[in-house]
């Protein structure tokens, strides 16, 4: 998705298939069609009326990668109260009868809320890209771009192109952009919160704080982390449940990019800008990039 924050014109896409460039993509949707997001085989239909190309997105290691997941039973897995078992068996699948108000049922794994997020959702298993920007006008935009979560359920949407929620961004406030369990973070929609935060006054890593908070009281064990700036150019991160995490700066008063490292550790660790108060540049880049999985 891309968030244009002068404008709040918004583009996106999701589940797109056999197009590579889908940040552009969603630039398309954005600026020729009313329409805010677009996802499946229908996107990708838009996309070649476009006039992007249509290629094969499986590359030796995500092949590799998929023959050792079926070898494995299909583990992890991320279906729940279904049989036969999913921690065992790759499917097909059926939903498991359940009487509502069983208390045997109510007990059983599958209704805890951390069950659907136990599993190790770190640096190795997911990618996203996520940037904001301040132009030579004043002008904020922001955007993220995901392959998505490793052995995900075919059909699933990420928080990457979701508004408020892979990221966002308004003038006058700020922008943020978020990556981590995206399945748990797009429920509270951080990026929105964080600039909602900023938009009365709060710094930018405070913001974070404020925004990840709720998260982390009902999911504690989910991986995350953000990167926010508020109109200043005043920028923060802050991270959960991964070791460490990194981030990158710049902007037109020097020629050299910035590499922030965060230790993720404690139960929220968050970084501010060395250069709060003395802020002089034009234009302003903040960029995250989590591991790559191809």
């Amino acid at each position: 998705m891309i968030m244009d924050g002068s404008t709040m014109d918004v583009g996106a896409v999701g589940c797109l298939r056999r197009v590579k460039t889908a940040i552009a993509v969603a630039r398309a949707v954005m600026d020729h069609t009313d329409h805010t997001l677009m996802v499946g085989d229908l996107a990708t239909k838009f996309a070649l009326e476009m006039g992007f190309s249509e290629t094969n997105l499986t590359g030796n290691r995500s092949l590799s990668k998929w023959k050792a997941w079926l070898a494995k039973h299909c583990q992890p897995n991320f279906r729940q109260d279904v049989t036969p078992d999913p921690r065992q068996s790759c499917g097909p699948y059926t939903p498991k009868t359940q009487t509502m108000g069983d208390p045997e049922e109510q007990d059983s794994p599958g209704n805890d809320i951390q069950s659907a997020f136990a599993h190790n959702i770190g640096e190795d298993n997911h990618d996203t890209i996520g940037m904001i920007v301040i132009d030579q006008s004043g002008r904020i935009s922001a955007g993220t771009s995901t392959n998505g979560l490793t052995y995900k359920i075919p059909g699933r949407v990420g928080d990457s192109p979701i508004m408020g929620a892979g990221s966002y961004a308004m003038n006058g406030a700020g922008g943020a952009a978020a990556t981590g369990n995206g399945d748990v973070m797009m429920r509270f929609l951080p990026s929105f919160n964080a600039v909602s935060q900023m938009q009365a006054g709060v710094d930018p890593t405070t913001a974070l704080q404020k925004a990840m908070a709720p998260i982390i009281k009902f999911y504690p064990s989910f991986h995350g982390a953000m990167i926010a700036v508020n109109m200043d150019g005043k920028y923060g991160a802050v991270c959960h449940g991964y070791t460490n995490w990194t981030f990158c700066v710049a902007d037109d008063s020097s020629p050299e990019v910035q590499l922030h490292f965060i230790d993720c550790k404690s139960s929220m660790t968050g970084v501010n800008s060395a250069n709060a108060d003395t802020y002089q540049a034009k234009l302003l880049l903040i960029i995250f990039i989590s591991s790559f999985v191809f």
